[in-house]
């Protein structure tokens, strides 16, 4: 009698898991369909609401997964409200990620988790082949992306110091900071609750309708794609580092170089 219940405590608590899930995916949904104002009361909704669920719902699985999708909602609220300072677009990045190191850093000291940039001995002894990936992979997302939304470059020239400048925003604070949200928090803690594979799916379509302010459907679903593969890999090596890696180069190709130099950067 016992197997029922437990199937059934389990069957329910991926039910709580998804039900904002849904509602995260459905905001962003619209986003993308021109419904900016109601997109984002339904963020503030999320933000409102899941706390309130935690305490009344005494399961620490579910309240770590939900304390990740505060994030999405934090993040999309900060992207949209944040006002431009500078006329350099790549400045901006810089103004919506770095507040959202004080939500991660106080989600990541909630779940105890121990925040390691470091290169695993995996790497160690495969790091030329890890370096190649990195690099061949954001490559490939970078061009898939431009493809299909043909965006501007970020920086005026390839010059030493223009490359720099895009690279440390993309991979310090674009790159890790999404990664850490997206695979990192998220990922890890919905293969608790729903297993390895259901969690890198619905993590990859979290991240493909994040990027629904690029007001198409195609984005949507190469972002989704990128989150597979980079979630993947993130299984296969558990290394922040590679991920954060090929999120970030991948930024530098579609917003720097790529643009400058075509998708086949004068190589075919």
């Amino acid at each position: 009698m016992s197997i029922p219940k437990i199937s059934e405590h389990l069957t329910r608590d991926v039910k709580i898991t998804l039900v904002p899930v849904f509602f995260i995916m459905l905001a962003e949904l619209l986003l993308l369909m021109g419904q900016d104002h109601t997109s984002i009361w339904m963020h503030v909704g999320i933000i409102l609401c899941l706390p309130v669920v935690s305490i009344y719902y005494h399961n620490r699985e579910i309240t770590m997964v939900y304390q990740a999708l505060m994030l999405l909602s934090i993040l999309r609220l900060v992207n949209i409200s944040m006002p431009i300072f500078f006329e350099t677009t790549l400045y901006t990045f810089i103004f919506i990620y770095t507040p959202l190191i004080i939500p991660i850093y106080i989600v990541l000291k909630a779940q105890d988790f121990h925040f390691s940039l470091r290169i695993s001995d995996e790497m160690k002894k495969n790091r030329v082949q890890y370096s190649f990936i990195a690099v061949i992979a954001a490559f490939a997302i970078a061009q898939g992306e431009y493809a299909i939304i043909v965006v501007g470059h970020l920086i005026p020239d390839l010059s030493f110091m223009s490359l720099l400048q895009l690279s440390i925003v993309m991979i310090f604070f674009v790159g890790l900071i999404e990664e850490i949200i997206f695979r990192y928090i998220l990922q890890r803690r919905l293969e608790q609750i729903i297993g390895i594979w259901p969690a890198l799916l619905i993590a990859s379509a979290l991240f493909g309708v994040m990027h629904s302010g690029y007001g198409t459907i195609y984005e949507v679903l190469m972002t989704a794609t990128a989150g597979l593969v980079i979630g993947y890999l993130y299984i296969r090596t558990r290394s922040l580092y590679l991920i954060t890696m090929i999120h970030g180069l991948t930024n530098v190709f579609l917003f720097g170089i790529i643009p400058h130099l075509g998708t086949g950067l004068g190589l075919f």
